[in-house]
């Protein structure tokens, strides 16, 4: 079944939960689609589990039209939704039209993710582009955070949270990512907006979950925040069939006789 906008309101009028991964890749992208993921983000996190970096202010918008493009040739029935990277959509509505048509012309996505700026949203999908909207922890406003760290912990906090989702709301978005906030603001958000809040470290009564894919199956080695749960560890398994390859390559093992053309 093709995932749309409309499949993803009516599921939120049962009460089913909406099933969301990243992914940089197309084999990555084969398998989540096969397995049945609604939602497939091509984060600008791959800025951090593709190439490396501390943060995802350095990945480019060719970088992410790249990875948008290979993900999208992998995928059948699950909605690609494209993450706009840092300052392709900040400095003016021109250039945040400009970006998202691109995403969706030259890579062929269904839609575009924006961290905050409700007036961005709605002047995208002023255009016809779908918008996910994106609230507290905003990973590319981190130079001015400091750190990673849970947001909406304070009333004040809570409530410019809540009100920027209803600006979302009211520009436009099909849905909002709710990161790294307190369960109860979850519920809050809810009751005020009424697209679908997917989460992200936002507690349990979202409307659906995502993880990045790399934490998920245990690649990504260094500090994972307290809302990622590892479903399997791949890291050790890698290790070992390089160890393999490299010693029988050394052995002069491998190739044999049964990997080789006669």
């Amino acid at each position: 079944m093709t995932i749309t906008i409309k499949t993803l309101e009516e599921m939120k009028k049962r009460g089913e939960k909406v099933a969301l991964l990243t992914a940089y890749d197309y084999p990555t992208a084969v398998l989540e689609d096969k397995m049945g993921v609604e939602i497939i983000v091509v984060g600008d996190s791959f800025g951090m589990t593709v190439m490396g970096q501390d943060s995802t202010l350095f990945v480019t918008m060719n970088e992410m039209l790249v990875s948008a493009r290979a993900v999208r040739q992998g995928v059948k029935n699950a909605m690609v939704i494209a993450d706009m990277p840092y300052m392709s959509f900040q400095p003016s509505n021109s250039l945040a039209i400009k970006n998202a048509g691109r995403f969706i012309q030259e890579a062929g996505a269904d839609g575009v993710k924006i961290e905050g700026m409700p007036k961005r949203a709605k002047a995208i999908v002023s255009v016809g582009v779908p918008v996910m909207g994106h609230i507290g922890l905003l990973p590319q406003s981190i130079k001015k955070l400091g750190e990673y760290k849970v947001q909406g912990k304070t009333e004040q906090d809570a409530e410019r949270i809540i009100e920027q989702a209803k600006e979302l709301d009211e520009a436009g978005v099909f849905s909002i990512i709710a990161e790294s906030i307190p369960g109860e603001l979850t519920k809050r958000i809810k009751e005020s907006v009424q697209v679908p809040i997917y989460g992200i470290g936002a507690g349990p009564d979202c409307d659906g979950q995502i993880l990045v894919v790399n934490d998920l199956l245990g690649l990504y080695s260094t500090f994972a925040p307290k809302f990622v749960k590892k479903y399997a560890n791949l890291t050790p398994i890698i290790e070992k069939a390089f160890e393999d390859y490299i010693k029988e390559v050394k052995e002069g093992k491998f190739p044999d006789d049964a990997h080789s053309y006669h």
